[in-house]
């Protein structure tokens, strides 16, 4: 038996040509510009020649391409950018619902791309987006050097920074207030009794790293505590990394008491380090995240959705305004203290 006179297997699907601009204009007996116009809604069309194009493009399952059709007129698409980091990261999942609540209130769409925290993805995610002529670009940066982006804001396509500054860059930016959400998690421990409190962050090159960071200082210092740097690890940048460097403060002669972390990466880790731990050690994170309530951890909390619908919202207006300045948004925190996070004994 040949290979074309085999049956079909289980749930495959012949698949057809897709319907175009010159099938619908043969079934409906009208000129492709006709329904070219009919689709794109222009209005000097007889009513019944528009209802017979429809027909036809319904019975045809015809889809038209808006896209390629802004384009072919020198415009932008109906689409906005947003190029995020680690897709498993539920942070960027809530920061991206929030951008597409706010573009389906103006008919525009969200295109995703994610550049998994590394480099030298981050150009090629950005120019794949930009080639597709997007209305503008949400971005949460992570090269070092944002030049490249200039041209672009030049020609008049929002840009806006997401949870941190563009490099060598201009542009709208939305953040939180790292500093003061990290103190007030610090101040909690220190009022609570604490005297050794650890600090485990990501990446030490990032802004909102270096703004906890200096929130935890301002509160050692202001309390008199000398900031010892044994308990102080960065560059934990991945949930594997925060367990090992919770391994090694809670190894320590002198170990913390608690632990103050930095994003939610680095809390899941310091929470599998401190499961197996003998004593008790408080664990306060920044971010919060589905399961910390289960596991008693204390959070700084904020609205990710909100981050997006306001970087969203920055986009809107810079399109509505190219010439206005720039402008920065900073989002509050919250604590949100979940069981007791007074010292062991």
């Amino acid at each position: 038996m040949t290979s074309m006179d085999s049956p079909p297997q289980p749930g495959a699907v012949d698949v057809v040509a897709r319907p175009t601009l010159d099938d619908v204009a043969r079934l409906a007996e009208v000129s492709r510009k006709t329904v070219s116009r009919v689709m794109s809604g222009g209005q000097n069309v007889a009513p019944a020649t528009r209802d017979r194009v429809l027909r036809a493009a319904r019975a045809l399952r015809f889809r038209p391409n808006a896209v390629a059709r802004d384009l072919r007129t020198g415009g932008t698409s109906r689409t906005v950018a947003f190029v995020i980091g680690d897709l498993t990261n539920p942070f960027y999942a809530s920061v991206a619902s929030g951008v597409e609540r706010a573009l389906a209130r103006q008919d525009l769409t969200m295109l995703l791309a994610a550049t998994e925290d590394l480099v030298e993805r981050e150009s090629q995610a950005v120019t794949a987006m930009l080639e597709r002529r997007v209305r503008a670009l949400l971005l949460v940066p992570i090269a070092d050097d944002h030049s490249y982006l200039d041209g672009e804001r030049e020609l008049g396509t929002p840009i806006v920074a997401v949870d941190r500054p563009l490099s060598h860059a201009v542009s709208d930016l939305v953040t939180l207030d790292n500093r003061g959400g990290a103190a007030q998690a610090v101040r909690a421990l220190v009022d609570a009794g604490h005297r050794r409190v650890a600090f485990v962050g990501s990446s030490s090159r990032l802004r909102p790293h270096a703004e906890r960071r200096s929130g935890y200082e301002d509160v050692l210092r202001a309390a008199g505590i000398p900031a010892d740097p044994e308990l102080i690890r960065q560059d934990a940048a991945d949930v594997e990394g925060a367990e090992a460097a919770t391994r090694q403060l809670l190894a320590l002669p002198d170990p913390p008491t608690a632990v103050f972390t930095a994003n939610n990466r680095a809390t899941a880790g310091a929470a599998r380090a401190l499961r197996a731990h003998p004593s008790r050690v408080v664990l306060f994170g920044f971010d919060d995240f589905e399961l910390a309530e289960a596991m008693d951890v204390s959070v700084v909390a904020y609205d990710p959705t909100r981050m997006g619908e306001a970087a969203a919202e920055l986009a809107l207006e810079r399109l509505g305004r190219p010439s206005r300045t720039t402008e920065q948004v900073t989002l509050p925190t919250y604590l949100r203290t979940r069981g007791d996070i007074t010292p062991a004994g």
